[in-house]
């Protein structure tokens, strides 16, 4: 599935919530933890699906999406290096009514529903975290609901750049404007719409399916209300990510995002 060169540049550390665990604790969970390759479009899990596993992303987005019964969907909470999937584990429940998907390609760590849950019953620093990476994830998800309702797709898709942004180590997001459009619950017609709106005002570049982030303060300032609400929320729960940093230049605010858009 993947080549011995991407596992040697990949480290479960790279995801925020297990660097974040003391060594002892550390220790202790990573023979369990198997390095996986997490390609575009990828299901990790379905909805009802009896969950087997957790996943800890360390340089893909994973889009948790509600799906209905004619076949449309919404994405409600989007997760990157920043958390975890699979939070049903531990909550009380082994299925969920959600479907997770890759939305942006790349690798990461998973560990068998029996490990986490050994793990988090022993009540130390992975279950404080894993509460804390749900409690924030809710957030996300009540802000979606709230933006999806009230908000422009304009409004909406600067909040998916954003958030997909603070997701990544690099600058790089290749995604197909259909996936795009049922992650929001819009037609495509209406991300390129949108997309055409932002680039008029120099916001972003657009062309040949290629979206380019010019601006970012500008994006920030075009953006609803509901990005500062959800990242005010990681921001307190969770702690700041610092292993990526140094390999990121300058630094989150000044990169730019680079959106591929396969016709």
């Amino acid at each position: 599935m993947f080549s011995s060169l991407a596992s040697e540049n990949q480290n479960p550390r790279q995801n925020d919530i297990l660097a974040a665990l003391p060594p002892e604790d550390y220790q202790r969970l990573l023979p369990d933890l198997e390095f996986v390759s997490m390609p575009l479009g990828w299901a990790l899990y379905e909805a009802g699906q009896k969950l087997t596993h957790a996943y800890f992303p360390t340089n893909s987005i994973v889009s948790l999406l509600y799906v209905m019964e004619n076949g449309s969907s919404a994405e409600i909470a989007v997760t990157g290096y920043d958390g975890l999937v699979g939070i049903a584990l531990f909550m009380g429940g082994n299925t969920t009514p959600s479907r997770a998907v890759v939305q942006s390609a790349g690798f990461g760590y998973r560990l068998k529903a029996s490990a986490l849950k050994r793990e988090f019953q022993l009540g130390g620093k992975l279950q404080q975290l894993a509460l804390s990476f749900t409690q924030a994830l809710i957030t996300q998800m009540a802000q979606t609901a709230v933006c999806n309702r009230h908000h422009t797709v304009d409004q909406q898709l600067c909040r998916w750049l954003l958030l997909s942004l603070d997701r990544l180590p690099t600058n790089h997001l290749k995604m197909t404007q259909e996936l795009i459009a049922n992650m929001l619950g819009v037609r495509r017609e209406g991300v390129t719409e949108a997309a055409g709106k932002l680039q008029a005002e120099g916001i972003i570049s657009y062309s040949r399916g290629l979206i380019l982030v010019l601006d970012r303060p500008r994006l920030e300032k075009r953006v609803c209300e509901c990005y500062a609400v959800v990242k005010k929320e990681f921001d307190r729960l969770l702690p700041q990510r610092h292993l990526h940093e140094s390999t990121v230049a300058p630094t989150l605010r000044d990169r730019q995002l680079h959106v591929y858009l396969r016709e």
